[in-house]
């Protein structure tokens, strides 16, 4: 926990943070963590060094939002970063961010635009900036963040980020000062994707206090298939991205096809135009809701831009309010329909890496388009895992994201995985296991019965009569179907293995 401090000096970036933790107070809770590991406690975060957007709270610490008259102490720390100290990850502190969650530059704080880990002269992105940055420059091991238009992605993507922007309610928003509470989504940043999955994991499930909040459903895919079928933008849809990125996303394709994904492009302007709902209509009067009031009192620190769009939104009416949901509605089944057939969407995760006078210089028009490729995501209930992948010609960091139906995050990470070649870690901690041999391996001509209810490979088993055999992770659900799609002589029974445990498994019947 020193080291991170140490890392602080060093890097000399003071507007990363709003409130950082006396080390005193952090080396006690570490050495917490170290009483309940020899205690024989398993935590999965051990020693993980987390950083906390300060539109979250933690007990004791102040929340501002990015607004210093906004600011309150909370009495309770939100459940998802109960639940990461739970699994043994220290709070280093409240980093700064877009005030109220609003913009996606980095630069709308009284407390200072975040400036870029890399390049210090280009955006931060946001609005979860100061999180990434505190990621990126090697102070913590994960950065909590929000993500209602692209917050935790963009940020993400613009200092060689993993983000993971989980389905709508599946980390509970118990504890989030709301930007629009309806779309509003807790998600992560790290420099690994595995730990990032982790945290995912360990924040997941339903809490009473957040009404919104979901579980995994019974039936979730656990592992992406074999070979993976991805949509992307048509040539059109493409048009917003400058040249750099356009040539660094040709580039990020032709690297898909070469991981053995296979890729077909489509018209997504549908999804385009459904993203436009989110500032440019009536949903924006949840902004107000959540905040309007408090601004319209002019508090000092108010960032001007934030306060326009958001104050602009009182004058939303009901019957507008109620069309755009309609509209909505339409959308998202549009977009089921789109998607079909196909494992995920791959895009650009924003349009360009701008530098912090040109957002000075038009910071509405540059912060709109850069959510071109993210704004819809929440708004249709879809989930998205931002990866990096190779820089544009000039350096900077490229991104792209990998966007997915509800609940099939784990399908998202494991295709993230193969575009880096990396470990994806399991989203999910749900499901039985499944035990297969013979023609069910992998590799051989019953494996697509496996592979199909999105079974997850883990290990591989030998029985106490010597067979050999994989173990898989598959829903309950799944399980269910598997059993029921063997014919005679095979069945679902009791296994036995070598090394003492008892496992569920297919199997000939003697």
């Amino acid at each position: 926990m020193t080291a991170a401090y140490r890392t602080i000096t060093e890097a000399d970036r003071p507007e990363v943070w709003i409130t950082l933790r006396e080390q005193a107070d952090v080396l006690a809770d570490a050495a917490a963590v170290e009483e309940r590991l020899a205690a024989g406690e398993r935590l999965p975060l051990a020693g993980r060094v987390v950083a906390v957007k300060d539109n979250i709270d933690v007990a004791r610490l102040p929340t501002t939002a990015g607004c210093r008259e906004f600011a309150y102490r909370p009495a309770a720390t939100a459940v998802a970063v109960d639940r990461l100290r739970d699994a043994g990850a220290v709070v280093l502190g409240k980093t700064n961010l877009d005030q109220f969650g609003c913009g996606l530059a980095g630069t709308r704080s009284p407390y200072g635009a975040v400036r870029n880990s890399r390049c210090p002269d280009l955006v931060s992105g946001g609005s979860s900036s100061g999180s990434a940055v505190a990621v990126a420059l090697g102070i913590v091991d994960i950065g909590i963040g929000t993500d209602t238009a692209g917050s935790v992605r963009v940020p993400a993507a613009l200092n060689g980020l993993v983000g993971i922007k989980p389905t709508l309610g599946l980390i509970p928003t118990h504890g989030v000062v709301p930007a629009c509470a309806s779309y509003d989504a807790v998600g992560v940043l790290a420099a690994d994707l595995t730990l990032a999955a982790t945290a995912v994991a360990v924040m997941a499930g339903p809490d009473p206090r957040d009404p919104r909040s979901r579980p995994w459903p019974a039936d979730v895919r656990l592992a992406a298939p074999g070979v993976a079928r991805l949509a992307i933008p048509e040539a059109a849809n493409l048009a917003a991205l400058t040249p750099a990125y356009r040539d660094a996303f040709e580039q990020s394709v032709r690297a898909a096809v070469a991981a053995g994904l296979h890729v077909e492009a489509i018209d997504i302007s549908a999804l385009l135009d459904a993203a436009l709902l989110l500032y440019d209509g009536a949903i924006v009067a949840e902004r107000y809701a959540a905040v309007g009031e408090f601004l319209d009192t002019a508090p000092a620190s108010a960032d001007p831009v934030v306060a326009w769009i958001i104050t602009a939104a009182r004058e939303v009416t009901g019957p507008a309010f109620a069309a755009d949901l309609d509209a909505l509605a339409r959308a998202r089944a549009q977009a089921a329909g789109l998607l079909d057939g196909f494992d995920a969407l791959l895009l650009p995760t924003t349009t360009e890496h701008p530098t912090l006078s040109e957002v000075g210089a038009d910071p509405v028009g540059i912060s709109r388009r850069m959510g071109t490729y993210t704004n819809f995501c929440n708004l249709l209930d879809m989930a998205a895992v931002t990866v990096p992948v190779a820089p544009t010609a000039a350096g900077t960091p490229f991104s792209v994201t990998i966007v997915v139906p509800a609940f099939h995050d784990q399908i998202a990470a494991d295709i993230g995985a193969r575009l880096i070649g990396t470990a994806s870690g399991l989203l999910a901690r749900t499901g039985v296991e499944l035990a297969v041999f013979g023609a069910h391996l992998r590799g051989q001509p019953l494996h697509w019965q496996v592979e199909q209810l999105g079974a997850r490979f883990a290990e591989q088993i030998w029985t106490t009569d010597g067979r050999r055999g994989e173990l898989f992770r598959i829903s309950e659900a799944g399980l269910g179907r598997f059993a029921a799609a063997l014919t005679a002589p095979m069945a679902v029974t009791t296994i036995e293995l070598e090394d003492g445990r008892t496992v569920t498994g297919a199997t000939a019947i003697a």
